[in-house]
């Protein structure tokens, strides 16, 4: 019998990051530069082969407005269709807090639990990472994406 594992998945920006993990303990990475849209399917039926997946957890936003609806969409279809619960947390929580490129000078960030976007002249690069250990309590199971972009002025 296959191992009972969660799925973590941040594609919000190149590479996308795909973390495997066993008793909340990441025990398997996948990086991949391909678009979300061509390598999800194939990422997951290797994932299906391998594992029995328990639950699903994904960076919703802020990020790519294209990449989040994307992995929404793929992740929502597969939690659909084969009764996984689906959970979601900002990508705030990957980056260590810091500033997420939205459009031109333009940055997300993340002020107490407000999200507003900033004019910043320089901002460190948004860098995301794989937790090593899967805290189910930074997750929400209103899993809907955090588009965030309003009027652009």
């Amino acid at each position: 019998m296959p191992k009972s594992v969660d799925i973590l998945l941040i594609a919000l920006s190149s590479p996308i990051l795909l973390g495997v993990y066993e008793d909340n303990k990441l025990i398997e990475t996948i990086v991949s530069d391909e678009k979300s849209s061509d390598v999800l399917p194939k990422i997951f039926e290797t994932l299906f082969q391998k594992y029995t997946i328990s639950k699903l957890f994904y960076a919703n936003g802020p990020g790519s407005f294209m990449a989040i609806k994307v992995a929404y969409i793929f992740l929502k279809s597969l939690s659909i269709l084969k009764k996984i619960p689906l959970f979601a947390t900002d990508a705030f929580f990957f980056n260590q807090n810091n500033p997420i490129k939205a459009i031109g000078k333009l940055y997300f960030v993340k002020i107490s639990s407000e999200i507003k976007t900033q004019k910043l002249e320089q901002a460190p690069e948004a860098l995301f990472s794989l937790p090593n250990v899967l805290h189910y309590s930074e997750f929400s199971k209103n899993a809907t994406p955090l588009y965030m972009i309003g009027a652009v002025g």
